[in-house]
């Protein structure tokens, strides 16, 4: 991480010597410290009164709120042990600037559109979740009244940051497959509008932006000449940093929502020893195997789909919106935190979060069949069959994201279904429980 940060902060200074602009796309698999890169650099360029002052943006309103409670939390303790008598708000104004939602970053650019925002240095985290046109579009008519807007999320920051005269830098920190809302545009849309608008600025890429996942190789070739393209190996995080045990799940987790069972078990063998993962059909028993494994203050807590529709026999309900700040940062006390094992936090709630254990409780939206995965949303009364290919892509990421938010280790919940329940049919779960099984998946006993 400190080696992706110092070439960052290199090419912020260079644009800055040189009087360019310049687009930064890091890359690394979940968990490898992407999000601390970009805090760290924000850190490093907090000083608002320095001309190369930076705000770390995330459209991600969840990561918006915890880390700025976070940050508030842990600078009034730092405060109050040294005896200082400070209120939490005039910590929390302290923070604000430092860390916004990019969608208030945006608006400041609509008041008046021909300043520069105040930043010269702006970071998006998750930028492969900015809005496409068609749903940027559809936002402008009917919230903002501004009707035939004709620009994408990334084109148009990309013009706010360009109103500079002198530089700017843009860092968007990419995970790849990680698009779980209907109208996110993808890392393409980033590259699109750089080649169709602002060919003068120099493109510094992961290596790994050509990978699969990112769907950017053809964009990538097709950016104009005068666009000066660097690939960069030190932009990509190959190492996960929750911890030694977590360096090759996300792989693993890939090769299982690959349908891959062959790779999936091999990789398995290779992480369950540091990394362990169970399977079972009983939820207390998944609750009593996560709270044994957790030590001291370690972090454990459900999550689920927010698709998961016909999980309520089981007392978890995703329509029922947790606190993130609460849930990821209350102790173990307050009914409201995640150890409490009630709420479950889908995948909304914890994308770019992560805990040290998790209890995954699988559903019927996404289940395991004789020709692979198929793809359900409850309607009414009555699961229905998902046929559209972006809708297919949301769903499967959201479990990509869900699997991949421990350090430690998880536990695989799939229910048993209920032959009397319609909704609940055991053939709903069965085969999704013998694939994880019978790639070597831990079954409790």
């Amino acid at each position: 991480m400190a080696i992706t940060s110092k070439r960052v902060e290199e090419v912020i200074d260079d644009a800055r010597e040189q009087h360019g602009k310049a687009i930064i796309f890091v890359t690394g698999v979940p968990g490898a410290g992407k999000t601390l890169v970009g805090l760290n650099v924000a850190t490093q360029r907090r000083d608002e009164k320095t001309p190369g002052h930076a705000v770390f943006l995330s459209g991600n309103g969840p990561l918006v709120a915890v880390l700025s409670e976070a940050l508030i939390r842990d600078d009034l303790e730092r405060r109050q042990a040294r005896g200082e008598k400070v209120r939490k708000g005039v910590v929390a104004q302290k923070v604000k600037p430092f860390i916004q939602n990019v969608h208030h970053f945006r608006d400041d650019g609509l008041r008046d559109q021909t300043l520069p925002p105040h930043d010269h240095v702006v970071i998006f985290d998750e930028a492969q979740r900015a809005w496409d046109l068609a749903k940027t579009s559809d936002f402008m008519r009917r919230r903002k009244n501004r009707p035939g807007f004709d620009q994408s999320e990334p084109q148009f920051l990309i013009g706010y940051m360009d109103r500079h005269n002198d530089w700017a830098v843009i860092v968007c920190l990419v995970g790849g497959g990680q698009e779980i809302h209907t109208g996110e545009a993808g890392i393409g849309a980033w590259l699109e509008a750089v080649r169709d608008h602002y060919p003068n600025w120099q493109v510094f890429i992961s290596p790994r932006l050509t990978d699969a996942e990112y769907a950017t190789v053809e964009t990538i070739k097709a950016l104009p000449e005068s666009t000066r393209v660097s690939e960069e190996p030190d932009l990509h995080l190959s190492v996960s940093m929750r911890s030694f045990r977590s360096e090759r799940v996300s792989e693993f987790v890939k090769t299982v929502l690959d349908c891959d069972a062959d790779g999936a078990s091999d990789l398995l063998r290779k992480i369950t020893k540091q990394y362990p993962i169970a399977l079972t059909r009983d939820l207390v028993s998944a609750k009593a195997w996560i709270k044994g494994q957790a030590r001291g203050n370690e972090r454990y807590g459900l999550v689920a789909s927010s698709q998961a529709s016909r999980l309520k026999p089981h007392a978890i309900d995703v329509r029922v919106e947790v606190d993130p700040v609460q849930w990821f940062l209350n102790d173990a006390d307050d009914t409201r935190s995640s150890y409490y094992l009630e709420d479950a936090a889908t995948e909304f709630q914890i994308q770019g979060l992560e805990l040290d254990w998790t209890c995954m409780t699988w559903d019927a939206d996404l289940r395991y069949g004789d020709d692979g995965w198929g793809y359900h949303q409850f309607r009414g009364k009555r699961w229905e069959r998902c046929k559209k290919k972006e809708r297919k892509k949301y769903m499967v990421n959201a479990y990509r994201v869900l699997l991949t938010r421990a350090r430690q280790g998880m536990v695989i919940f799939v229910p048993r279904g209920e032959p009397s329940d319609p909704t609940r049919d055991p053939k709903y779960y069965d085969g999704t429980y013998r694939y994880l099984r019978d790639m070597g998946i831990e079954e409790l006993k």
